[in-house]
């Protein structure tokens, strides 16, 4: 029986710098990734996630243009977007890998609605708004942030993920499927009503969740693909360096000492910290153009459980 691997794809999988993001340029972006994906999948079965917050961000822009449409709910838009990026990662594989057989599960995530999240909205999304348009915003419930030299952007609570809702419905695609898309988004975000689970206007972070994906299904093996080689010791300076190996507790020391931004590194190498403790497998975050290798760990960073060796500090340089 085939291992089972999560495989979390970052943004430039869908679209790259410079790009307007239109359909056909992340299917083209997508089809450039299927077939490293299918020669995994040959050793595999393969479950993928991915990111949606351009897309979203797309979606709400269009519904602030169609006064005339009803807007949809933020959870709505999740859903949405999960079915529209699933669809164009089947178009893709169409396109050059027809073999490969894709499911796409719509996937909602529980969270609690005693998350503090909910009290401190951090996670920005959607377009800039002018200083006119403030008042009749935050009179809909928005919380708004103000970005200098763009403007006014909605935030939204960012809660974590405690279950995959559609955990069963994975399994059973991941039986019978090359490839299973699953917790596009992050997950739709859910909590327990009064008339079972109902939608929330949040986002939940993509690498999270795969995290917490991967751990449920006691995935053999977690990737986290981005635009970089992998986790940097000094990054962007001339200094900088790729951190091959990190122990649980250093990666978890460095988080707490704020070393790995919260916008972009940060939740990917806590989700890895996650899986790994956890499991006791291996994660490894490193660059979608360079899959294989990161597989083989000929590249990217590995993140596994271990102990400290006597008398080992971490430094302020992750060294």
């Amino acid at each position: 029986m085939k291992k089972t691997i999560v495989v979390a794809l970052g943004g430039n999988a869908l679209i790259r710098k410079g790009q307007a993001g239109t359909f056909e340029e992340q299917v083209e972006n997508l089809s450039r990734v299927a077939p490293a994906l299918a020669r995994l999948a040959e050793d595999y079965r393969v479950v993928l996630t991915h990111g949606n917050g351009p897309q979203v961000g797309n979606l709400y822009l269009q519904q602030e243009c169609a006064a005339q449409v009803p807007p949809m709910p933020l959870h709505a838009c999740v859903a949405m977007t999960q079915s529209l990026i699933g669809y164009m990662i089947q178009t893709a594989f169409e396109r050059c890998c027809p073999e490969v057989r894709v499911n796409v599960v719509p996937t909602r995530v529980l969270v609690d609605p005693g998350d503090p999240a909910f009290l401190n909205p951090s996670k920005p999304i959607g377009p800039y708004y002018p200083e006119s348009e403030v008042e009749r915003l935050r009179q809909r419930g928005w919380s708004l942030i103000f970005v200098q030299g763009k403007g006014w952007r909605r935030v939204v609570p960012s809660p974590r993920p405690r279950e995959i809702i559609e955990l069963e419905q994975i399994r059973a695609s991941i039986e019978r499927f090359e490839v299973t898309v699953a917790v596009g988004g992050g997950g739709v975000p859910v909590v327990r009503g009064n008339q079972g689970l109902e939608g929330v206007d949040a986002v939940i972070d993509k690498d999270l969740a795969s995290s917490l994906l991967a751990i449920s299904l006691d995935a053999d093996a977690f990737v986290i693909l981005t635009d970089v080689e992998g986790v940097y010791r000094d990054f962007g300076t001339p200094s900088q360096a790729v951190i091959r190996e990190m122990c649980c507790e250093e990666a978890e020391e460095l988080l707490e000492r704020g070393y790995f931004p919260k916008g972009s590194m940060g939740p990917k190498v806590e989700a890895s910290v996650l899986y790994a403790s956890v499991t006791g497998r291996e994660a490894r975050i490193g660059s979608l153009d360079r899959l294989p290798e990161v597989i083989e760990g000929k590249s990217g960073t590995v993140v596994k459980r271990c102990a400290y060796k006597p008398g080992r500090k971490v430094t302020d340089d992750g060294s």
